[in-house]
């Protein structure tokens, strides 16, 4: 194994002679067995050259193009010499550069780039004519708004960097790449905003990526994060994913880094708090008032989620605590189901239609809802395997958790929401007031990339809880949030 890492360390220089360079080529990319990699051998100027590409990551019309113009070259040229700058230079594409080794000229064959091999010249030519296979830019799923942008990311690296780049046309917006990956060779790409981001977070980031070392990261942009945050055992999403370019580029103006990981449609946002979860660009299409009021519907929803049936199994183990005008809650009638065993059930229960939902074809996604609703609903009742309320306090728990903007965020409500629900089944009061403070000492305690994760509620900002509180309209929010450290904290002019 050691010695194998050696051999992949050593450079393999271009060879003057073409045999040799085929040989190398032919056992190392396995030319010959594999069928997506393309040879074609001709004669310019009348010395042998010889064009490698990988089909399926090029476009077939850039490769007749090319070999077009270097037909037309060896039909009106005569002379022998010079060959790699007269082939350099007729070639109508883009972007061409010179490579000295093989290693770096089959890493980019891989990419999506050609190789122009020729006899007697230790240099081989690159020419970048990828076309990656994919789909068009459509509204994500997960983020639709009533009124914006309907664009959104795709599997392509590219295509979401030119999609962030025309919402920032600023020269000082930076786009690095790196490869992750020694078999896969993933393409990373870090952006921000040069003299707003804070460049510790740069660095820091730069540092986590370049020091991944595993063979591929064939789930992309989730690998990447596991690498970056060292999530562990903590159910909280510690980084922000967005499909947006919208969302990205607001975030990459506050100071924030955004992280692109080619064939994932969404980006990674950091470092993020808790309350940058529970954002939606659908507040900011709206004016303040209404933004406002979406906001506070959402935080309802997400405490509906959280505390809904804690509190309501509480209130029906403990009568004596409900006030005389909310006596009517609780069961009025019994079951062979203790009230908690009903509410496990319904818990998973709605798990597993969920995930039924998401592996449905869309065809029988209409009869599965029939099904459940028959099931879990009418059926269930009367067969006295659950009370009604029981299925109304889980509805509403479900849907506060679906109105999470963040489908990470929701899955640790419901994670929270079943161990509060274990400590009041187990401990009554003290159980539901512990199970709340440990809670909230938990997620205190979180500090991704050395930021505090409640943050501006604990360490308490009063300034920027008001922004999370309300909406509040662009021309009033004139500096950066402090949590990101921006070096420019201004928006606006002092003016």
């Amino acid at each position: 194994m050691v010695e194998e890492n050696k051999v992949e360390k050593t450079k393999q220089a271009v060879s003057v002679k073409l045999v040799e360079n085929e040989k190398y080529l032919k056992e190392r990319l396995g030319i010959g067995t594999t069928f997506d990699i393309g040879v074609r051998k001709m004669t310019v100027l009348e010395r042998d050259i010889q064009i490698y590409f990988l089909n399926g990551l090029v476009d077939s019309q850039f490769v007749i193009m090319m070999l077009k113009d270097l037909m037309f070259l060896n039909a009106e040229e005569k002379q022998k010499t010079r060959l790699k700058d007269k082939i350099e230079n007729s070639l109508s594409h883009v972007q061409v550069q010179k490579v000295k080794t093989l290693d770096e000229a089959s890493d980019q064959l891989l990419a999506g780039l050609i190789i122009i091999l020729m006899e007697d010249e230790s240099e081989a030519i690159l020419v970048d004519v990828r076309s990656y296979p994919g789909r068009g830019p459509d509204e994500p799923d997960t983020e639709r708004v009533v009124r914006g942008a309907r664009d959104g990311f795709t599997e392509n690296l590219i295509v979401n960097t030119a999609l962030t780049r025309r919402r920032i046309k600023d020269e000082r917006l930076r786009h690095e790449i790196l490869q992750v990956g020694t078999r896969s060779k993933t393409d990373i790409c870090v952006a921000y905003i040069k003299d707003v981001a804070d460049h510790t977070y740069v660095d820091q980031v730069k540092k986590e990526l370049e020091a991944i070392d595993i063979d591929g990261i064939s789930m992309a942009d989730k690998v990447v994060e596991e690498f970056i945050v060292k999530q562990g055992l903590n159910p909280f999403p510690l980084v922000r994913y967005t499909e947006r370019p919208d969302v990205t580029a607001s975030h990459l103006l506050e100071g924030h880094v955004v992280v692109y990981v080619d064939t994932s449609p969404s980006v990674i946002i950091l470092p993020t708090t808790f309350f940058h979860h529970v954002q939606h660009a659908e507040e900011f299409r709206q004016a303040p008032i209404v933004g406002t009021f979406l906001r506070w519907v959402r935080y309802f929803g997400m405490i509906f989620a959280l505390l809904i049936l804690p509190l309501w199994l509480l209130m029906v183990m403990e009568p004596a605590l409900l006030p005389q005008a909310l006596e009517f809650i609780g069961p009025d009638e019994t079951t062979n189901v203790p009230v908690f065993a009903q509410i496990v059930i319904a818990e998973v229960g709605i798990e597993l239609l969920r995930m039924a939902a998401i592996h449905t074809p869309s065809p029988l996604a209409t009869a599965l809802g029939l099904v459940a609703a028959l099931l879990i609903g009418e059926i269930a009742i009367n067969v006295g395997l659950f009370i009604p309320e029981v299925i109304l306090y889980v509805a509403l728990g479900a849907i506060g958790t679906f109105a999470t903007p963040s489908y990470e965020l929701g899955i640790a409500l419901k994670l929270s929401r079943i161990a509060l629900l274990l400590a009041v089944f187990l401990f009554k009061v003290p159980g539901f007031m512990i199970g709340c403070t440990v809670l909230l000492l938990f997620m205190v305690s979180i500090k991704p990339m050395n930021t505090p994760y409640m943050w501006p509620f604990i360490p308490f900002y009063p300034r920027a809880l008001a922004d999370i509180v309300f909406r509040l309209a662009v021309p009033l929010k004139r500096k950066r949030p402090q949590i990101v450290n921006p070096q420019n904290p201004h928006k606006q002019s002092a003016n």
